[in-house]
This record gives structure tokens, C-alpha cells and sequence, in this order.
């Protein structure tokens, strides 16, 4: 657990005297708090945090999943980049750019796919922030929390949709922003970033139809922005010259 601010440590005590071990970790960032629970526990803790009074956490605002491969990789290297030329600081072997042989690993993270929940408490004005690993890089599979916030119903199907995460017992867990025949999930960091089809309407056969990508992969350039002044002559800003 990292280091709670004075604000925050009600809602530490009354979070661990409610959930106890079901809590993973606890971390606070810029005064907002994220709870991780462990799997076998996502959904009576989802219930512990809405029907506790202590809590009182009524109403979901969002959820969202979340891709960990290569998390913390940079493909850039603006630190020590020189100020000239169009390749500098690009590696080029960001996520959506590698080969799937030559796809980055997420290291020390214990899996590649989470959840985040956002969860607001109307009666304690209060914001809680949820994560939770789905255990199975391959296949991953959490609880649904439709039964405890309805307002789940399509932040799931989407994050299905993006991510491919599973939610057991979603009464209805479709694709809500691809296409019916869409192959893979386009927020993997693993999937490409030009696609793997081109999508149009065909006015002459009156529907959508697919065909192959033309775009070619390319790195564009961030600017590279310095700290040290190198390219500020001294003399000029003290008016000598």
C-alpha cells in the first residue's frame, strides 16, 4: 500500500474493514484511489461496495479495459535526440508495429488484461477507481457486474469489443462498435494500427464490402522538445549581441 493523504484514509479504513482480504493493493495518485481485487472476489466485493453503508458506492461511471503488453516500452528517445533529421527518436517498433514473433512482453506485470471501474458514491460525495487481472492472457474472463450496476450493460460489450475480454454472465455481450464480421480486437497492442481490411460503400453492389489495406506502416515524428536550451546562445537573451 503507498502512502494514503489525510482525505483519503476514511475511505482506506472503511475499504479494508469491509473488504479485508478480498483488497489486493491500494494506491493512491494524485489524490485519487485505486483499489485492485482479486479475481475470485470481483463480484461480491462489487456488491460489498455498493450495499455497505459505509460505502455506499450506488452508481458505476465507467468501465474500460485495459492491454498491458510492453507497458513501459518508449519507441521514443527524445532525452538524448538531436535536433535535426526525420528518423530521430523513432524506433519504429511501437505497439501495432511489431511482427507477433517480435511482440513485446509485459514485465513485471502479473497479467496482460485488467478492468477499470470507476464508482461514485452520491451519499458520501466519494470516487473510487476498481482494477482487476483477468488471469488468462489467451482467454480472459471476469465475473459481470451488470447484477450490480445495469449501467455495466454496454461499457462490457465494449470493452469485449475492444479488448476481447470475456464477462461471464452478460445477458447480451455482442460488439458494439466493429462490424459484425470484424476479425480480432482493434485496442490490442498486438493488432496492427493500419488495419487488416479496408472497409467502403460499394454504390454499385449496394453494400459494404472489404478489401485489402493499402496504407503503408510508417512512424511518425513527435517533436522533440529540449529542456537544456542547448539551442539558445546566452548572449543573445542578456542582449549582448
Amino acid at each position: 500500500m503507498t502512502e494514503i493523504s489525510s482525505k483519503n484514509q476514511p475511505l482506506v479504513q472503511a475499504l479494508t474493514d469491509t473488504l479485508g482480504e478480498r483488497i489486493v493493493a491500494i494506491e493512491e495518485h494524485r489524490g485519487q484511489l485505486t483499489v485492485e481485487i482479486a479475481r475470485e472476489h470481483w463480484l461480491d466485493a462489487a456488491w460489498m461496495l455498493r450495499d455497505e453503508p459505509s460505502l455506499a458506492f450506488e452508481q458505476l461511471t465507467d468501465l474500460c479495459g485495459i492491454d498491458y503488453l510492453g507497458f513501459g516500452d518508449s519507441e521514443w528517445e527524445t532525452a538524448e535526440a538531436t535536433g535535426s533529421g526525420f528518423s530521430r527518436a523513432a524506433e519504429g517498433l511501437g505497439p501495432g508495429r511489431f511482427s507477433w514473433a517480435d511482440r513485446p512482453e509485459a514485465e513485471d506485470i502479473p497479467n496482460r488484461f485488467a478492468v477499470i471501474v470507476h464508482l461514485l458514491s452520491l451519499a458520501h460525495n466519494r470516487r473510487l477507481r476498481l482494477r482487476c487481472y483477468a488471469p488468462d492472457d489467451d482467454m480472459p474472463v471476469l465475473p459481470s457486474l451488470i447484477e450490480v450496476w445495469n449501467s455495466v450493460n454496454w461499457y462490457e460489450r465494449e470493452a469485449f469489443d475492444l479488448f476481447g475480454i470475456i464477462f461471464e454472465g452478460h445477458p447480451d455481450l455482442r460488439r458494439l462498435l466493429t462490424d459484425y464480421g470484424f476479425i480480432g480486437h482493434p485496442f490490442r497492442k498486438d493488432f496492427p494500427l493500419i488495419g487488416n481490411v479496408t472497409v467502403r460503400y460499394d454504390e454499385d453492389k449496394g453494400r459494404v464490402i472489404y478489401e485489402p489495406v493499402e496504407i503503408e506502416p510508417r512512424v511518425t515524428v513527435a517533436r522533440v522538445v529540449r529542456t537544456d536550451h542547448w539551442h539558445i546562445d546566452p548572449t543573445v537573451e542578456r542582449g549582448e549581441s
